[in-house]
């Protein structure tokens, strides 16, 4: 991509997800932006030209995740009337080749549930579902007292012993520099909990909205638990908030309890992960 010119780039990426299961349409402010705080990196990153014509993408990035290197696909995208004509196949085997010069170890992936064909795609690659992640969107009674906390960077929660690494990428503290981190305490100051959060306000100052990267509980967990955090999270503002989960893995219990709290599923994915011999 480091080769490629800012329009190249940004067609490639909007031609690729055309009709696409959710929009994800890019202006280059949102797509830079989006390379940054992901760490997406250019120069390990893919288009594919018809001739001097912009036809696909492939974004990548790489971590140290538990200690073994990792790369992320960030997206693939396939101008429509390229899709189905082996072009997703060649920058499959692209990308692989770029995966075996870095070094990579395990390579990782989120798809949408529905999209059939580039989950076969990636699974002929040798990629695995290794879990189901899911969008989450509602508001709850937030009237729970709030609980014994500290506020913390996220870059902070990598010092926790109980801070879970391996994660969507999108959770990943990386990718949620620009939010923040809480830890829980019970009343004898054992740890319960963690989450990672942005919250956003709108145009008068007023609170709108939290988006829930992690909330990790390790003691019982019960719904007052949750509300309490929430509350906690809110600082107690009194006007119903929207909360809404990125890619919450559906083994993780709390994500059932959101469920049960009256969150609605707005989108789902499989996690994919493939580990890579050296």
């Amino acid at each position: 991509m480091t080769e490629c010119t800012i329009q190249d780039t940004i067609t490639a990426w909007n031609r690729g997800f055309e009709g696409y299961f959710v929009q994800l349409e890019m202006t280059p402010e949102l797509f830079f932006n989006r390379l940054v705080n992901e760490g997406l990196s250019l120069e390990h990153s893919l288009i594919a030209f018809d001739e001097e014509k912009p036809v696909a993408i492939v974004l990548n990035g790489f971590r140290v995740i538990d200690g073994q290197k990792t790369s992320w696909n960030g997206g693939t995208g396939i101008a429509t009337e390229y899709r189905g004509k082996g072009v997703s196949k060649m920058l499959m085997e692209a990308a692989l080749n770029v995966y075996a010069e870095e070094g990579v170890e395990v390579a990782t992936l989120e798809a949408i549930k529905e999209n059939e064909r580039a989950i076969r795609l990636y699974q002929r690659f040798g990629y695995e579902i290794t879990d189901s992640l899911v969008y989450l969107s509602g508001t709850v009674d937030l009237k729970a007292t709030p609980i014994s906390h500290e506020s913390i960077r996220p870059e902070q929660l990598q010092t926790y012993h109980f801070y879970k690494e391996n994660l969507p990428w999108q959770c990943q503290w990386q990718s949620v520099k620009s939010g923040e981190a809480q830890i829980y305490y019970d009343e004898n100051q054992n740890p319960l909990g963690y989450s990672l959060f942005k919250r956003v306000w709108n145009q008068e100052g007023q609170l709108e909205k939290v988006v829930l990267y992690q909330l990790e509980i390790f003691a019982e967990l019960k719904e007052e638990s949750i509300k309490s955090i929430m509350s906690t999270i809110t600082r107690e503002n009194k006007n119903p908030i929207n909360f809404m989960t990125i890619n919450a893995s559906l083994s993780n219990p709390v994500t059932l309890i959101l469920q049960d709290l009256g969150f609605v599923k707005t989108t789902e994915q499989v996690q994919m992960v493939k580990k890579i011999d050296q």
